[in-house]
C-alpha cells in the first residue's frame, strides 16, 4: 500500500493531519463572522475587529499554551486525539555495514520543545498575517497609483494664492515635509512587498513538499516546523486519552500548592485559579461548538447557493403541429419535393414563415404579393415574412 488510509498504529493519516492544521484557520472564521453578526447591534465590537490578528494571536496563545502543558499537544491536535512526542533515532548495527537500521523512539516533550511549539503555532502565524496585510495595501496602492497616479503629483507642487496674488501655503511634494520615520516606514513597506511573494511561495512549496512525503510515508515529519523541532505527530492511545483529565487535574491541584502568602491571601489566589481554570474549560468548548456551527452554517449557505446558482434544466418542448390545408387552399402534393404551386422541384426553395411551408422563391413571391397570404393555409403573410432556405449549401 502506498500510504495509510485506514487508523491503525500510532501514525496519524495524512487526512488526520489535515484536519487539525485546518482547524486555526476554521476557528478563526467562525470567531469573525460571530463577531461581524454582533457588531450590526454593538457597534464598539468593530474595534476589536480592527485588531483580529491581535485578539486571535492571544487568544491562540492562551488555548495552545495550556493545551501543550497538560496534553502535549496543540489545541487543534489534541480535540482529534493526537499528541506530540519527542523523536530519538538511535542506529542499530555497523555504520558502515549493509546491515545498519534507524530505531525512532517516542519521548515526551521538553520545557524547549514546548515554548518553540508555541512560538511556530502563534506567533509566526500572526506574523505571516500581518506581512499578508501589509502586501495587500501596498499592492492596493500599487494599483490605485497605476490608475490615478501618485498623491504628490496629483496634490504636490502646487500653490494658494488668495485674490491679491499673495502665496497663502506652499505645499510642496518633496521628501523634506516627511518625518524620517515615515520614510522608513515606507521603505520597509516596499520591501516587503517585493520579497512576500517569494517567502510565500518558498512556504507553501515547502508545506506542499513535506505534506506529498508524508502521504508517501517518506516522512514521519508533517511540515517543516514539526522537521526543525525534531516532533512526531502521534495518535493518543487510550490509556493516554483517560489519563487526560487526571493529568489535568494534578498540574491545577500542583500550581495551588505552590502558592505563597497568608491563608487569605492564598484562598483569594486559589479562587482566582478555578474562576480562571473554569472559564479556559468553558472558553474550550464553546470555541469547539463554534467552528462545528460555522461549519453547518457554511455547508448549509453554500449548498443552498449552488441550489439557486444552478442553472434549471427544463425538458425541450413538443414541437408545433403541422399546419392546417385550408378548405379553398391549394393542396399539398405527395412529394415533399415538389412546389406547390407549380407542381415542379423547387428551384431557390423559400418558406413562409407564418405556416413552415416551402416553395419555389418565384411562385411564392409572385403568389405572396398578389394576394397577400399562404396559398395552403390561407394565413395572412407579407413579403417580409419568406425565409430562403440553406440547406443546400
Amino acid at each position: 500500500m502506498l500510504f495509510q488510509v485506514g487508523g491503525q498504529g500510532t501514525r496519524p493519516t495524512f487526512f488526520e493531519m489535515a484536519a487539525a492544521q485546518q482547524l486555526p484557520s476554521s476557528l478563526r472564521a467562525a470567531l469573525t463572522y460571530s463577531l461581524g453578526v454582533l457588531a450590526l447591534r454593538r457597534p464598539f465590537i468593530h474595534k476589536v475587529l480592527d485588531y483580529e490578528d491581535e485578539c486571535f494571536a492571544l487568544l491562540t496563545l492562551v488555548l495552545e499554551t495550556h493545551s501543550l502543558r497538560t496534553t502535549d499537544g496543540s489545541f487543534a491536535e489534541s480535540l482529534y486525539g493526537l499528541r506530540r512526542r519527542a523523536v530519538n533515532i538511535k542506529v542499530k548495527g555497523d555504520n558502515k555495514g549493509p546491515d545498519t537500521r534507524e530505531e525512532i523512539n517516542h519521548t515526551g516533550l521538553e520545557k524547549r520543545q514546548k515554548v518553540l511549539s508555541v512560538v511556530f503555532l502563534v506567533i509566526l502565524p500572526y506574523l505571516r498575517s500581518k506581512l499578508h496585510s501589509i502586501y495587500n495595501k501596498e499592492r492596493e496602492a500599487a494599483l490605485q497609483a497605476s490608475l490615478w497616479g501618485h498623491e504628490d503629483e496629483r496634490f504636490g507642487d502646487t500653490d494658494y494664492i488668495d485674490g491679491g496674488g499673495n502665496s497663502i501655503v506652499s505645499t510642496s511634494g518633496s521628501d523634506t515635509e516627511e518625518s524620517v520615520r515615515e520614510r522608513l516606514r515606507k521603505k520597509i513597506r516596499k520591501i516587503i512587498a517585493a520579497c512576500y511573494p517569494w517567502i510565500h511561495a518558498g512556504n507553501e512549496g515547502l508545506s506542499f513538499a513535506y505534506q506529498l512525503l508524508y502521504l508517501l510515508d517518506a516522512t514521519g515529519f508533517y511540515s517543516l516546523g514539526l522537521h526543525a523541532l525534531g516532533i512526531h505527530v502521534c495518535r493518543a492511545t487510550g490509556q493516554e486519552l483517560m489519563d487526560t483529565s487526571s493529568r489535568i487535574s494534578k498540574i491545577r491541584s500542583r500550581e495551588r500548592e505552590r502558592l505563597r502568602g497568608p491563608p487569605w491571601l492564598k484562598a483569594v489566589q486559589s479562587a482566582l485559579l478555578s474562576c480562571a481554570y473554569g472559564v479556559l474549560d468553558y472558553a474550550q468548548t464553546g470555541l469547539i461548538a463554534a467552528v462545528f456551527f460555522f461549519k453547518m452554517m457554511e455547508w448549509w449557505y453554500q449548498s443552498a447557493e449552488e441550489r439557486m446558482s444552478a442553472p434549471t434544466v427544463y425538458p425541450p418542448p413538443p414541437p408545433p403541429p403541422p399546419p392546417k390545408v385550408a378548405k379553398e387552399g391549394i393542396p399539398l402534393p405527395s412529394d415533399r419535393t415538389l412546389c406547390p404551386l407549380c407542381s415542379q422541384k423547387r428551384a431557390n426553395p423559400s418558406v413562409v414563415a407564418v405556416s413552415g411551408l416551402v416553395f419555389c422563391y418565384s411562385c411564392i413571391f409572385r403568389y405572396v404579393s398578389q394576394y397577400k397570404r399562404c396559398p395552403v393555409t390561407l394565413m395572412p403573410a407579407t413579403v417580409d415574412q419568406i425565409r430562403r432556405l440553406f440547406h443546400d449549401v
